[in-house]
C-alpha cells in the first residue's frame, strides 16, 4: 500500500516510548513491503544518524523544522489561541501545510496522522478534499495534564485547568473527523470511543524481544533501575515519589540497595536535590541493555500517564523482575491471576511501603527474582512482540484502504524543486 504518515517528531534517536513505537512500527510495516512517505515536523534537525536509521525504511523522508518553543510567534499564538497548548505549539506551520497539500495531490491508500496535538497543519486540506484519515493517539491527552498542572501554584493551576478543558474540546473535534481512531490499549480505546462517538481500534505497544533476549540481570548488584523520558511529566512525578517516599523505606530494609535513574532530558538539578551516593544518575544511554545487565530489578512507580509503557515491556523482555504501581502496568493485559498468587509475573502496589517491601524481597531472594523475571520475559515474548502490533496495524490499513478515494491513472509527479527538502 502507498501510505502517507505524519509525525510531530523524528523517531530517531529513540529517546521516548513514542519514538520507540514509531520506529519499530515503521520498521515492521516497511518489511511488509508498504511504500511509506514519512512527513515529519521536528524541533531537532535531521542529522546523518537519523537519516541512516530512517531512510531505508521509507520511500520518501520529508523533514521540516518546527518553530522553537520560545519563538515570539509561538508565544503569541499560545497567548491568543483557543486551542490547547500542545496543539498550538505544533500548529500554524504554513510550509508543512503546503507540503502536505502537494502530497495529497497524489493517490494514497492510507493517510495516517500521529497525535491529535499534531493535527492542525493538516486539518484544512483533509476537510477540503474529504480525505479519510487514520488518527493514532498514544495517550488520552486531556487526562495527562494533572501530572503537570496539579503541582503548579494555584493561579497557574487555574490556567492549567482551562488548558485541559481546551484539550478535551480539541480531542472531540479531531477524533470526530477521523475515519479510524487508533489507541494503544483497550482502556484508552474505550475512552477515545466515548469521545469520538465511534469504536476505536487497538494497535498495542510492543518490544523487540529478540534484541533483549540476551540480557541477563545481575541479582548480586542490588541495583533498582528506572528509565524514562524526562520531558514527560508523569516520569518527573515518578522519580520524585521514588526518591522521596519509596527509596528511604527500601534503604531501611536493604541499606546496600542502589537506584539507577536513566533517560533523556534528565534535569541537571536532580543530583543536587537527591545527593545520596546510592543514587546513580545515568541520563540517556544509547543502548538500554547495558544498564539492564547491571540491574537486579526494575521499578515503575507511575501515578499518571495512561496508555501502555514501553519501558516496562522492555524491562520484562530483559528478564528484570518488575515492581510497579497499577498505573505502571496499565494497558498490558495482565490478568489478576498473573498479578497474584505465589509466583506473580509482576509485584504490584500503590503505597510507598508496599512497593519498598516488594523491592526488598526481590533483592533479598535472587532465586525468586530470577524466576519472576524469566516468567515475565516468556509472557512478553508471547504477547507483545512488535510483530503482533504490526499485524494489528496491517488490519487497520487494509480497512482504511477500502475507504480511500480512487483516481484513474498513475500518481502525478511532484514538480522539481517543490518537495520540501530534508532539513
Amino acid at each position: 500500500m502507498r501510505v502517507l504518515w505524519t509525525l510531530p517528531y523524528l523517531p530517531w534517536p529513540i529517546t521516548s516510548g513514542g519514538k520507540a513505537r514509531q520506529y519499530h512500527l515503521l520498521r515492521q510495516m516497511a518489511a511488509r513491503g508498504h511504500a511509506i512517505t514519512l512527513l515529519v515536523q521536528s524541533k531537532t534537525p535531521l542529522d546523518e544518524a537519523a537519516r541512516a536509521a530512517l531512510q531505508p525504511l521509507v520511500e520518501r523522508l520529508i523533514v521540516l523544522p518546527r518553530r522553537p518553543l520560545k519563538h515570539p510567534l509561538t508565544l503569541l499564538r499560545v497567548a491568543l489561541s483557543t486551542r490547547p497548548l500542545l496543539a498550538t505549539v505544533n500548529g500554524h506551520a504554513p510550509a508543512l501545510s503546503r507540503t502536505f497539500a502537494r502530497l495529497l495531490d497524489q493517490p494514497w491508500d492510507v493517510v495516517q496522522i500521529e497525535h491529535s496535538y499534531g493535527f492542525e497543519p493538516y486539518a484544512a486540506e483533509l476537510a477540503q478534499r474529504g480525505q479519510p484519515f487514520v488518527l493514532t493517539e498514544h495517550n488520552v491527552e486531556s487526562a495527562l495534564g494533572a501530572a503537570t498542572y496539579d503541582k503548579w501554584p494555584l493561579p497557574l493551576r487555574l490556567l492549567g485547568g482551562a488548558d485541559r478543558w481546551r484539550q478535551r474540546r480539541w480531542e472531540r473535534q479531531v477524533l470526530s473527523c477521523a475515519a479510524t481512531v487508533i489507541a494503544v490499549c483497550d482502556e484508552d480505546a474505550q475512552t477515545l470511543a466515548r469521545i469520538a462517538q465511534r469504536p476505536a481500534r487497538v494497535v498495542g505497544n510492543g518490544v523487540d524481544t529478540q534484541a533483549f533476549a540476551e540480557v541477563q540481570p545481575d541479582a548480586a548488584a542490588q541495583r533498582v533501575l528506572f528509565v524514562g523520558n524526562f520531558e514527560y511529566a508523569p516520569n518527573l512525578d515518578a522519580v520524585a515519589w521514588l526518591l522521596d517516599e519509596i527509596a528511604p523505606r527500601l534503604w531501611r530494609a536493604r541499606p546496600q540497595a542502589r537506584i539507577a535513574i536513566c533517560g533523556h532530558a534528565l534535569p541537571a538539578a536532580w543530583p543536587r536535590r537527591w545527593s545520596d551516593a546510592r543514587i546513580e544518575w545515568h541520563g540517556w544511554v544509547p543502548d538500554l541493555r547495558d544498564v539492564q545487565r547491571q540491574a537486579s530489578a526494575f521499578i515503575a512507580p507511575l501515578r499518571a500517564g495512561g496508555g501502555s509503557k514501553l519501558k516496562v515491556l522492555e524491562a520484562l523482555a530483559a528478564g528484570l523482575p518488575l515492581v510497579s504501581t497499577r498505573e505502571g502496568i496499565s494497558g498490558l493485559g495482565l490478568s489478576r491471576r498473573q498479578l497474584g498468587g505465589p509466583a506473580p509475573l509482576v509485584r504490584v502496589a500503590d503505597e510507598p511501603q508496599a512497593l519498598a517491601d516488594h523491592l526488598a524481597g526481590l533483592l533479598q531472594d535472587p532465586a525468586q527474582a530470577r524466576r519472576q523475571g524469566e516468567a515475565a520475559r516468556d509472557w512478553v515474548c508471547a504477547h507483545h512482540d512488535w510483530s503482533s502490533a504490526a499485524a494489528q496495524l496491517q488490519a487497520v490499513w487494509e480497512a482504511a484502504a477500502r475507504l480511500a478515494p480512487r483516481r484513474a491513472g498513475p500518481a502525478p509527479a511532484t514538480p522539481a524543486g517543490q518537495e520540501a527538502p530534508c532539513a
